[in-house]
């Protein structure tokens, strides 16, 4: 066996370490002030101790470096931690060596062990476990069975929960929304933790703060604010997620000054994982395209950043339409929608022109040559203003080149009328 005692340095990054720690190895519990945890079946998968150890407490800037300590047992490597923690050396023999008070179950009794002149693990374990039993219960001896590995340890196994949801206390009254971006980034570093942990990629989240005023000029308030952010793809990445929070806070505004901030997550997606790729052209260093789409959404507003989406039907102006970017991103990936005809002009009018009739012959610019056969289109028969029955023709005119039109066909009496639809380079 071989287990790893932690002991976070912050009350509220203990939930977060407890969630890292599930990432190297299932059985991860909490043993009086210390997080134990046991890698003898997973530590091969990590290279060794050695590197699982270094991958473990390489927390860059996520949490706080914890103190920590290795050993055979958890009550060896809490006794190890708790020794570190005093500036104590490490006895040479382990766990003989260990003081009494670094054993959880021997401390009530420390003073009265102390001056039957028992000072250390050994000297209690070579105590007579008859009289030990009777005069100090039969929870120390148990104890020191486990530390030893004589009996097996017993520990409620921690597990991340389904959702993400941690709320802290504001350092200072926050007065203005950008100003909440420094707790939000401590608690977004412990919600890819979380995601980590559980596997999964977020979609959306939830910013609530709290206000600490009930009423401001005779109004009443309400006690809490929330903004939503959203992605369009899940992701583990927090950069991305931060700048898009950061986006949304600066223009926010409180209705108060807040004193908690709580984030939690609306929607999650199992997380497939990066996709690796051995191209250059998909390896390109920088922010990805849809990321910058939706933080420009977020800056500019979503009606100003736009993207084209093909539509299914067959009348050309019908075939497309302009919809915010944030929320068709799949159509900036190399979406393809039908392919056009080869036909089609380089230049689509935003709305058809008639055109004049002079001798059976349409006119723009001088009276129109057809060059080509007809294409006729019948369709859009479920729509309230009836079918659209049009003979499309490529034409030319000396003054405007060569230029798109049809003849509408009406279905009833009455003269086909022609417009002018496009216009090629």
């Amino acid at each position: 066996m071989y287990w790893i005692a932690l002991s976070p340095s912050h009350e509220d990054e203990r939930t977060a370490w407890g969630w890292r720690c599930l990432q190297f190895t299932p059985r991860v519990a909490w043993l009086d002030e210390a997080l134990v945890l046991e890698v003898s079946a997973t530590q091969r998968l990590w290279g060794g101790r050695r590197k699982l150890l270094k991958h473990l407490l390489d927390v860059g800037e996520a949490l706080t470096p914890s103190p920590w300590a290795v050993g055979p047992t958890a009550q060896v490597a809490l006794a190890l931690l708790r020794l570190k923690a005093r500036g104590e050396e490490k006895p040479e023999a382990v766990p003989d060596g260990l003081p009494l008070d670094t054993l959880t179950a021997a401390l009530p009794h420390v003073p009265i062990l102390e001056r039957m002149g028992c000072r250390t693990w050994a000297q209690l374990r070579a105590l007579p476990r008859g009289g030990l039993v009777r005069r100090f219960g039969a929870a120390l001896v148990d104890a020191l069975d486990r530390a030893y590995g004589d009996a097996p340890e017993s520990h409620a196994w921690i597990t991340a929960p389904e959702s993400f949801d941690l709320k802290v206390e504001l350092a200072a009254l926050a007065t203005s929304a950008p100003e909440l971006m420094w707790a939000a980034q401590r608690l977004l570093s412990q919600m890819q933790l979380w995601l980590q942990a559980r596997n999964r990629g977020v979609l959306a989240i939830e910013l609530e703060w709290t206000l600490d005023l009930r009423r401001l000029n005779g109004q009443r308030l309400p006690p809490t604010e929330t903004l939503a952010v959203r992605t369009a793809r899940p992701t583990q990445d927090m950069a991305h997620v931060r700048r898009l929070v950061n986006e949304h806070l600066s223009r926010a505004q409180l209705a108060a000054p807040a004193n908690h901030l709580r984030i939690r997550t609306l929607e999650t997606t199992p997380w497939g994982g990066i996709a690796a790729s051995l191209l250059p052209e998909d390896n390109k260093p920088g922010e990805k395209l849809h990321e910058f789409v939706e933080r420009l959404s977020v800056r500019l507003g979503e009606g100003s950043v736009q993207v084209c989406e093909p539509h299914s039907d067959h009348r050309p102006e019908h075939m497309q339409a302009w919809v915010p970017a944030r929320h068709a991103i799949q159509c900036l990936d190399g979406h393809e929608g039908a392919n056009a005809d080869a036909l089609y002009p380089t230049w689509m009018l935003p709305q058809p022109l008639p055109l004049p009739v002079k001798g059976d012959l349409p006119c723009y610019g001088g009276p129109l040559r057809r060059l080509t056969r007809l294409y006729r289109m019948e369709t859009a028969w479920w729509e309230e203003g009836g079918p659209a029955c049009r003979d499309y023709f490529v034409a030319t005119s000396k003054d405007a080149g060569l230029v798109w039109i049809y003849r509408d066909r009406p279905l009833g009496e009455g003269d086909a009328r022609w417009y002018l639809q496009g216009l090629y380079a």
